[in-house]
């Protein structure tokens, strides 16, 4: 099977996650800037998800840029990663309604880790299908990044047992590891002259 379709329905579905999110911003009631400070923690959240679903979409992009097929497995792989990034919105809303509670940072933390989780079954179900000669397997290499990025996840989620500022903290420090653009896979497909 050809690429296209895992790309457009991807695709499709990652621009729904980020419309639910923009629309969970409710409008204020007031006129003045006082009336928009409630909505400060909500507005960071989403900023925060944004950039989680943008880093998503982009490193899901240069990993089907190097998937030679796709085979059943890869359809079921992937629906397993879109259905964690479909609850963003809904971890995204709870923990900038309540920015101060341990349960929605860590709930978000939960999402974060298991999308995480999701992603690394994509990639080394790509990987399984294109065989020994997988470009994907050779563009990953070490991925110290995939691997760094659930222990800080699941340090954030055990630090919301004592502080919740902590556990935000980690995430946004995931989120600027990995804004750091990662050309591993653009490297290796022009290497191969693709």
């Amino acid at each position: 099977m050809g690429k296209g379709r895992l790309e457009a329905f991807s695709d499709g579905v990652i621009a729904i996650i980020i419309t639910i999110m923009v629309l969970e911003m409710k409008v204020p009631h007031g006129e003045t800037l006082e009336s928009l400070l409630p909505l400060v923690p909500v507005f960071f959240s989403y900023v925060l998800s944004f950039v989680y679903v943008g880093i998503y979409w982009n490193n899901h992009h240069h990993m089907l840029l190097a998937a030679g097929k796709v085979s059943g497995a890869v359809l079921w792989a992937n629906l397993h990663l879109l259905f964690w990034l479909s609850l963003f919105p809904f971890a995204t809303g709870w923990m900038g309604e309540n920015p101060l509670a341990p349960r929605p940072s860590a709930l978000y933390g939960v999402v974060l880790l298991m999308a995480a989780c999701a992603y690394w079954i994509l990639q080394r179900t790509i990987i399984a299908s294109g065989g020994p000669a997988s470009v994907l397997k050779r563009a990953v290499g070490r991925d110290w990044k995939g691997k760094l990025s659930p222990l800080f996840y699941m340090a954030g989620i055990i630090s919301t047992l004592w502080t919740h500022w902590v556990a935000q903290l980690l995430y946004v420090a995931v989120a600027l590891i990995w804004l750091v653009p990662d050309q591993r896979i653009e490297h290796t497909l022009e290497a191969q002259g693709q």
